[in-house]
């Protein structure tokens, strides 16, 4: 059979999401908070380097070795030397990974995705929609509900605005080449992607140009049932009270003749969803329906009442608030509001009648951090309003057409369907185990205080903890961002290393190590964090090069090299620890469930003075628990802090209780 050679032009035609022309940016009319100046002309960013071969799978040993029993690595190590040798087959994939480079805008980007997202068959909720709880609101009654979602609305369509216009301030790098700019390509994507399930590979929609008219509706999700909310009429936004008239139209028509709960099946383990929607798909109203739902700005979920008691106004973020996450990540089931949920849609606005708000959000077309920044200028833009008083005459609510209700024709296969759904889903809810810790020893200015990196110092304590649970430490994903260069996205920082190890084992001996020789080992862990997590952000990673050489060998047609089929490739590649540092201004926090049956997932948020975690794990497994996880959490953390203080001749030392 003949190689099937790579053609870079053909591939660079189809990609809708490369960009085309250089962008104009202008500081928009959002706040700058950083007072960091936006030139109204940005050259176009570098291109993202191949890192150099031998770099690599130096590193990929290097992280490889703390784990690993030393046969295993020993037989791994010959297998990457051979991959290596001159004139081998890492070298000849290294060669066609840099010609393919010189052609396309990020050589990482498809395979990257691909691997990471649309390949993925578990269903969204829980395992790939991270979930986001705001600072908590006090709704006196519906109408005061519906005024808050009617301003959220507006500061949306006020920033999309921006967004359409390409002219949201640049971000830019604050550490390693500060004043750095970064890609923005993520922002674009909020409100126009969607993901399309598929058999093998689900599909990213996210058009950049096109024949249809922009999108001027929303949907709205009240009592499991799906409306279309236009939010542009005759050429004309509605205002916030047209916004109110039509949400209260959409309350009332909710309890009216319901129709099943199509919502559940977009919580389907993917494949399974696929197949249901080519069976709704045979239908032209059913079709029709999808479309809106497909081509809207975004969604919003008008909960019902949840099972747990109101959120307390005013009150910080801590374990209490455990319900709210859950409701953000999965809406609480079958018997809550689990089909009060659209989630192959990038943006999903969630508010409940007791005050509860916060997003669930498709996280294949953005990071965290434009997630983030949205959220931060809706609240900005929604305290401000609060405040103003409103001197536009409302339209008389007969001059607004009634929001339109999507119908559907339901074959007894799809009510089977969205009766499967509704069971898998429920037993994932069961399934989740979930809880915050909110640390308030000390936060992000401790470490600093020590001339320590805040988010090494804490990806430290997560290796400490895992130690100390389960006597070794483990293969670790935190995402490091790569926006820095042309459709940048994120390559992974592996926190478990050699010195990682050492610290731990000192932390945890039973022997007296001295504390000079502790903390001694603690900067140099935090030292090689450092330098790995610099390393990473500027192009130098280690995940995404051996996944592209592993692709790229498959497009060639070659035989996949013995480095990739090695059982450590793939023990490398489950991530019993998967984290992310989520930085936020306000008291918010984001959440996410582990990757792998048997792990954890750890969001992490540190603020000046006290650092929220959101711990996740699944109930099913009889050797993990995130409480057990939450109580050594707290112990590690408790133990570097009273190090570093003994060390400096501190006398302010925490003891346990």
């Amino acid at each position: 059979m003949p190689r099937r050679g790579i053609n870079p032009t053909a591939i660079l035609m189809h990609r809708n999401h490369m960009p085309t022309r250089r962008e104009y940016v202008t500081n928009g009319g959002l706040d700058d908070d950083d007072d960091i100046a936006n030139p109204i002309h940005l050259k176009p960013l570098p291109k993202l380097p191949v890192p150099p071969l031998e770099q690599s799978l130096e590193k990929y040993l290097q992280c490889l070795q703390p784990i690993i029993p030393t046969e295993q690595y020993e037989r791994t190590k010959v297998i990457v030397e051979e991959f290596g040798q001159a004139g081998g087959t890492g070298e000849m994939l290294q060669k066609k990974l840099l010609e393919y480079a010189e052609v396309t805008v990020n050589w990482s980007y498809d395979w990257w995705m691909n691997d990471m997202y649309l390949k993925i068959r578990l269903p969204l909720p829980i395992n790939v929609n991270p979930g986001m709880v705001f600072p908590k609101q006090h709704f006196s009654d519906e109408g005061q509900r519906l005024r808050f979602a009617a301003k959220l609305i507006s500061g949306i369509l006020d920033y999309k605005v921006i967004i359409d216009a390409k002219a949201l301030p640049v971000d830019r790098a604050r550490h390693n080449k500060p004043g750095q700019p970064m890609c923005m390509e993520q922002y674009y994507r909020l409100f126009s992607s969607y993901r399309v399930p598929g058999l093998v590979k689900d599909e990213l929609v996210s058009p950049t140009c096109s024949v249809m008219p922009e999108p001027e509706h929303i949907i709205v999700l009240c009592n499991n049932q799906v409306f279309v909310l236009d939010v542009i009429i005759n050429f004309k936004r509605l205002s916030d009270q047209d916004l109110v008239s039509q949400l209260k139209r959409i309350v009332d028509l909710s309890v009216e003749d319901p129709d099943p709960s199509i919502g559940f099946l977009t919580a389907m383990a993917r494949t399974d969803w696929s197949r249901a929607r080519m069976k709704l798909m045979e239908n032209s109203t059913n079709r029709d329906s999808l479309d809106m739902i497909e081509r809207c700005i975004f969604v919003l979920c008008l909960d019902a009442p949840m099972d747990h008691p109101p959120a307390e106004v005013g009150k910080p973020m801590d374990a209490d608030d455990e319900p709210l996450a859950l409701q953000m990540l999965h809406g609480g089931g079958m018997n809550m509001n689990g089909g009060n949920r659209w989630f192959d849609k990038t943006m999903q606005f969630i508010i409940g009648t007791d005050g509860t708000c916060g997003l669930n959000y498709e996280h294949s077309p953005s990071e965290g951090v434009a997630v983030v920044q949205l959220v931060e200028h809706l609240l900005r833009y929604i305290d401000s309003e609060t405040h103003k008083r409103k001197l536009t005459r409302a339209q008389s609510i007969c001059e607004l057409p009634f929001p339109r209700k999507l119908r559907w024709k339901l074959t007894s296969h799809t009510l089977e369907d969205i009766e499967r759904a509704k069971v898998s889903l429920e037993q994932s809810v069961r399934n989740l185990d979930l809880k915050l810790i909110r640390f308030t020893i000390f936060g992000k200015n401790f470490p600093k205080s020590q001339n320590m990196s805040p988010d090494a110092f804490i990806q430290i304590a997560l290796q400490l903890t895992y130690y100390r649970m389960y006597g070794r430490i483990t293969h670790t994903y935190e995402s490091a961002s790569t926006r820095r260069f042309q459709l940048g996205r994120v390559d992974n920082i592996r926190s478990a290393s050699c010195e990682a190890l050492k610290f731990a084992k000192a932390m945890t001996s039973q022997d007296p190590i001295p504390t000079d020789r502790k903390m001694q080992l603690l900067r140099q862990t935090i030292e090689f964090q450092t330098d790995n997590c610099i390393q990473t952000i500027l192009g130098h990673g280690v995940d995404c090069h051996l996944l592209s050489l592993r692709e790229i060998a498959a497009e060639l047609g070659e035989p996949t090299p013995d480095l990739f089929t090695d059982m450590s490739f793939t023990d490398s590649n489950r991530f019993h620890l998967s984290t992310s540092q989520v930085l936020t201004k306000l008291d918010t926090f984001m959440c996410y469930g582990p990757v792998v049956t048997d792990g954890y997932g750890a969001a992490y948020n540190p603020h000046e003075d006290y650092i929220l975690f959101a711990i996740t794990s699944f109930k099913d497994d009889k050797d993990t628990c995130s409480s057990l996880f939450r109580t050594h959490l707290n112990k590690s953390l408790m133990d570097m802090f009273n190090l570093c203080n003994s060390a400096n001749n501190n006398f302010q030392i925490y003891q346990e209780g």
